[in-house]
């Protein structure tokens, strides 16, 4: 059992930043990979960024790349996500999730999910 709480969201200006924390609360040592997700009003969820147990490989969307920024700090049990020169278009909830074994990309492959946090990018 994996329990995932987000914190960090909040209203930014666009060309801001903000870092969004997943706090990860599991009862046995298994590797998950970790991943964020966003949903806007009348969108699907979709993946921003993953991350495999050990840090080593990474994946993020054509939106994002080269502006946000995945990492874990697994003695914190913590995943960031640094989100830089944010756009009104990255307003969105954003989820972190969890997946047991390597990386992955489809929500569908993502077993546990926090409850989201809210980002708000002003124009």
């Amino acid at each position: 059992q994996v329990q995932l709480v987000e914190s960090g969201g909040g209203l930014v200006q666009a060309g801001g930043s903000l870092r969004l924390s997943c706090a990860v609360y599991r009862r046995t040592a298994s590797s998950y990979a970790m991943g964020w997700f966003r949903q806007a009003p009348g969108k699907e969820r979709e993946v921003v960024a993953a991350v495999t147990w050990d840090g080593g490989s990474t994946y993020y969307a054509d939106s994002v790349r080269g502006r946000f920024t995945i990492s874990r700090d697994n003695a914190k049990n913590t995943v960031y996500l640094q989100m830089r020169s944010l756009k009104p278009e990255d307003t969105a909830v954003y989820y972190c999730a969890a997946a047991p074994g390597g990386l992955r990309l489809s929500r569908y492959e993502y077993d546990y999910w926090g409850q989201g946090t809210q980002v708000t990018v002003s124009s």
